[in-house]
């Protein structure tokens, strides 16, 4: 009965209050994140307009190329100002969202907002999803900050914001909270839970709301693909499976050291005081832009076009499908490298999935050659999509869940699960970090080089208004790096494991690192209770 009363309090001092606040993130979110998406699409629909009137008319190119050049300057001078903003946006979240990087939310919102808007209206293959979920963060901290809530509840709803951001722009409310738990904290605990569900479910219906008063379709995101009359329990369709998604996972393996040999190369171009970099992904967006429309934005209208439904993908100059999705695949893969390489201000979380749906339609292919009937192709490409995505990112619950959302179907599901699992096994044979984490390590360390850290050693006693208090160690949001050492109860002393229980008396000793002592010892002081001091 103490522990249910315990919970009963920690929850209605704090989750309810998360709760409250996490609607308010998701409303802000909801409203700032659709105004993005709809001004992303207009954005990319203009530039596939323009760059068809280049290809037609091609004594203009010499201007395309010179507004290309300029567009890189003006990039490249942004980002000096507005460092935050450098890359997809979730490394940065991911790192607010533990408290390893703390957000300057209104520089960040507004500078991602309009940099990632640029790159897109000029031809980048840049995605919208990663500056939405960068943005939806950056309105959780924004409305912690504004009702002057604390280091945790702004963590929650940093994490909170940042859900509602990926449910946003894909129309996938459970994709969005597999984020939090897998991506942003990677564990599960209620007030992660209470911080994902009340925004997202405030954000995706402010979403709907807003596109129903514009007229505009609320649905699947890729509804072009079917899977009627067809059998997901047939034993062949399964060694298809199987064999395209080793054969999509090891490209992934290859995707994955092409990205950060990309980003050891481009720190070595430092002229024009590494402005010039720039000049490489935005000259060669231009170059790709002329050979196909796909390489042009995100990818989503590439991925729909895969679908049975969607009648087919444009051929390139009249080549026969196989060489026009190779090219494809190959252009989307060269762009979004060149793009991370630099930190260009652009997602790749959609160019990664249209990489790897582009791999799965170039494997059903070979596959209908060996006897697979193509009712199975839309099924495979995205199963294979999925296993692109998880052996790169290694979070295969939102893999899972991403593909059931994003078709609004369960049919495959079985299938898909199987995909999911050997992306992820053949990430973990060759031992990749999830992409994400180790952009995000690398900007840590970046930045901590920069600023000097302190080594803290402090004691703490438990009280009952602490938030540790009848909790376990794992369930409780503590600041990164932060160790406990030693628990005294009394006459014993023990050191504590994730499943260990603390209650109202506890002596702890903690240890930690920080570039900033005052903050740090605040923030444990209030999870905790009390500083003892020495």
């Amino acid at each position: 009965m103490k522990s249910k009363g315990r919970f009963l309090k920690n929850f209605t001092g704090g989750g309810l209050q998360i709760i409250a606040v996490g609607v308010l993130t998701g409303l802000l979110a909801g409203l700032v994140v659709t105004l993005y998406t709809l001004l992303a699409h207009m954005a990319e629909e203009f530039a596939v307009g323009y760059y068809g009137f280049f290809r037609d008319h091609p004594a203009f190119l010499p201007l395309l190329f010179v507004a290309l050049a300029a567009g890189a300057v003006v990039i490249g001078g942004t980002l000096r100002f507005l460092p935050m903003i450098r890359g997809s946006g979730v490394p940065q979240i991911e790192g607010a969202s533990r408290g390893v990087i703390r957000l300057k939310w209104f520089r960040s919102l507004t500078g991602m907002f309009a940099a990632s808007l640029f790159t897109i209206f000029m031809g980048l293959s840049a995605g919208s999803e990663g500056p939405s979920i960068l943005i939806g963060g950056a309105c959780g901290n924004g409305v912690s900050d504004l009702l002057k809530r604390n280091a945790t509840v702004r963590r929650y709803q940093i994490t909170g914001g940042a859900c509602a951001g990926l449910a946003v722009a894909f129309n996938a409310p459970l994709t969005g909270m597999a984020f939090a738990f897998e991506e942003a904290h990677k564990r599960f605990t209620p007030e992660v839970f209470a911080c994902a569900f009340s925004s997202v479910v405030a954000a995706v219906l402010t979403r709907n709301l807003l596109f129903w008063g514009m007229g505009l379709e609320i649905g699947a995101a890729f509804s072009t693909f079917s899977f009627a009359d067809v059998q997901p329990s047939e034993f062949l369709f399964y060694v298809y499976v199987l064999f395209s998604t080793v054969a999509c996972a090891l490209a992934a393996v290859g995707f994955y050291y092409l990205v950060f040999l990309s980003q050891k190369l481009f720190k070595k171009l430092t002229f024009w005081k590494g402005t010039g970099k720039f000049l490489i992904p935005f000259l060669a967006a231009g170059a790709f832009g002329l050979v196909s429309v796909y390489a042009i934005g995100g990818g989503s209208g590439f991925i729909s076009d895969l679908g049975s439904l969607s009648g087919g993908v444009t051929s390139l100059f009249g080549a026969p499908l196989w060489a026009t999705l190779l090219c494809v695949v190959l252009l989307k893969t060269a762009a979004t490298v060149l793009n991370t390489g630099t930190g260009m201000p652009c997602g790749i979380f959609v160019p990664m999935l249209a990489i790897g749906a582009g791999m799965g339609a170039l494997l059903s292919l070979l596959c209908r050659l060996a006897g697979m009937d193509a009712a199975y192709c839309d099924a495979l490409i995205l199963i294979c999509m999925a296993a692109f995505f998880t052996a790169v990112v290694r979070a295969p619950i939102t893999g899972i869940v991403m593909i059931v959302e994003l078709t609004f179907s369960f049919t495959f599901l079985l299938p898909a699960i199987l995909g999911v699992a050997v992306g992820y096994v053949v990430g973990d044979l060759f031992r990749l970090e999830p992409l994400y984490d180790k952009m995000l390590a690398e900007r840590v360390e970046e930045e901590q080089g920069k600023t000097a850290r302190i080594k803290i050693t402090a004691q703490f006693r438990v009280t009952e208004n602490g938030k540790a208090a009848g909790r376990a160690v794992r369930d409780v949001l503590w600041p990164t790096g932060a160790r406990i050492v030693r628990v005294d109860r009394g006459e014993e002393n023990y050191v504590p494991d994730g499943n260990s229980v603390l209650v109202a008396g506890d002596l702890l000793t903690i240890t930690g690192e920080t570039a900033d002592e005052e903050v740090y010892i605040g923030a444990l002081t209030e999870l905790i209770g009390e500083k003892i001091d020495e």
